[in-house]
């Protein structure tokens, strides 16, 4: 691999229509953000109709109520997406993705692993995203036409979704932020229409008679909402790599953490309301399909098209950063190129996990429980590195060769990589999901889904009293931050 050189541009790369920025870190000059542009980030990549069965699925699988489903929906994000913010701080300080600079924690080869890791992990996240998109536009064509599924409009559904992602995900962050604008608004709208009509048709006396779960069953829930937001950490850095470094922190770590609040609360709390009513919600194959049998025409088809633009930025913003990741592999293209090869994957494994797979509710939830494991160990590590480093040197993020200042020992920062692997290995003991149970999955943190939890500590732990190795002097002094953390 060679040094990758920066762009030469007269406008910066962001600005146009399409963003040619890759790796490299952004210029001060370039850097027109500002914190508030995290808020609708943020709602966007949670404008999910899979919200309503993760909902429903606290009542069904874990036997919470009404209240206990308010504390899961509140806490859950408030941990998951505080992470998000705080990891985000790296992204204004160092001006690149988040897994570029991760070479400076793991060292140009050693990151190399988690990337790869992460980048696989994406594949899930894609397919997912894209199943679901294609059983809205399903639905909405069942609705209105009385078009019944089949194989062949399957394919054709994904084909369109899939597109559409490439599309926007490859004109790059000014697209996303147009995108994301204009969908906050329009699913905020018709979910205040769809939380009025519960308010007003839903048996509340059966929903407040419902009965306590218990507290193993409500950490376990938690962890469930919490997975998909700690699947956005190592990715923060990408949308605040653009902010000056001035930008106020604590703001980062707010707006992160309300943007995605104000969406994930009211969804969970509908979909636990709508599985009183509707139990067998939780357990549909397509977790879609059921808003049309409980919501009037009026409002579920405008409902789910809102909700399908939402689960399209949500892929967009999935494949614009997998597209930096693959780039940080070595695949040497550019990112709008990169990005095609998530767009293919996740086409491939979205037909097989709708024409094939038997159970997409437990493929998904078995899929959330090993990805908050196998992100978990990087957010360990890079978050006890980011205590000490207050800033990044941008030739050397993007030297690959050996005479990096992140080159270490032979590509490799071994403390890092130890803490790595020890903790990803640790983690998947105590955890239990449709494919696999670890030894220790069967113990009281098995048990409360708490194997994320474990696989943080222990990385974090492990990289703080390892030997690390000396990290280079920034070339350039930068900004102090307003929040020390």
């Amino acid at each position: 691999m060679s040094t990758t050189a920066e762009p030469a541009a007269t406008q910066p790369a962001a600005e146009g229509a399409v963003e040619t920025r890759g790796l490299e870190p952004v210029p001060d000059s370039e850097r027109n953000g500002h914190v508030g542009q995290l808020f609708p980030t943020w709602v966007a990549a949670n404008i999910s109709v899979l919200l309503l069965t993760m909902g429903a699925g606290l009542v069904v699988f874990n036997g919470l109520n009404f209240w206990q489903a308010l504390i899961a929906a509140v806490v859950a994000p408030a941990v998951s997406y505080g992470l998000v913010g705080l990891i985000s701080i790296a992204g204004k300080r160092g001006g690149s993705p988040g897994m570029a600079l991760s070479r400076a924690v793991f060292g140009q080869r050693g990151n190399l692993f988690p990337g790869s890791l992460i980048w696989v992990a994406r594949w899930g996240w894609e397919t997912i995203n894209a199943v679901t998109g294609a059983y809205a536009v399903l639905t909405v064509l069942d609705l209105l036409f009385d078009v019944q599924s089949s194989t062949p409009l399957v394919i054709v559904t994904l084909l369109l979704f899939v597109a559409c992602t490439f599309v926007v995900s490859g004109l790059g962050i000014t697209a996303l932020q147009v995108c994301q604008k204009w969908s906050t608004y329009l699913f905020g709208v018709f979910s205040v229409l769809v939380l009025i009509y519960l308010i007003a048709n839903t048996d509340w006396a059966s929903v407040f008679a419902k009965p306590a779960g218990s507290t193993a069953m409500l950490i376990a829930g938690i962890g469930t909402i919490a997975a998909g937001g700690i699947s956005w950490v190592p990715t923060g850095p990408d949308f605040t790599r653009y902010l000056p470094r001035t930008a106020n922190a604590k703001r980062m770590v707010t707006a992160s953490i309300g943007g995605a609040g104000i969406v994930i609360v009211p969804m969970v709390l509908m979909g636990a309301v709508m599985a009183v009513s509707t139990p067998d919600l939780a357990k549909a194959q397509d977790p879609v399909s059921f808003i049309g049998e409980l919501l009037p025409t009026w409002i579920s088809v405008p409902y789910l098209v809102i909700a399908l633009v939402g689960m399209l930025l949500i892929n967009s913003m999935s494949m614009y950063s997998a597209g930096f990741t693959a780039q940080t592999l070595g695949i040497n293209v550019p990112r709008a190129w990169a990005v095609s090869v998530n767009a293919i994957i996740s086409l491939v494994f979205g037909f097989l996990l709708m024409v094939v797979a038997t159970s997409f509710m437990g493929s998904f939830i078995s899929f959330l429980t090993l990805l908050a494991v196998a992100f978990s160990a990087w957010i360990g590590v890079f978050g006890i590195d980011m205590l000490k480093r207050r800033d990044y040197d941008g030739e050397a993020l993007m030297d690959t060769t050996r005479t990096s200042a992140y080159w270490y020992s032979g590509g490799f920062a071994w403390s890092a990589m130890i803490a790595w692997a020890v903790a990803l290995v640790i983690g998947l003991l105590f955890t239990k999901v449709e494919w696999f149970t670890g030894p220790l999955a069967t113990t009281w943190l098995g048990e409360n889904g708490l194997g994320w939890v474990v696989t943080t500590v222990v990385a974090g732990v492990l990289y703080a009293v390892l030997p690390r190795a000396q990290a280079p002097q920034a070339r350039e002094t930068r900004g102090a931050d307003t929040l020390s953390i």
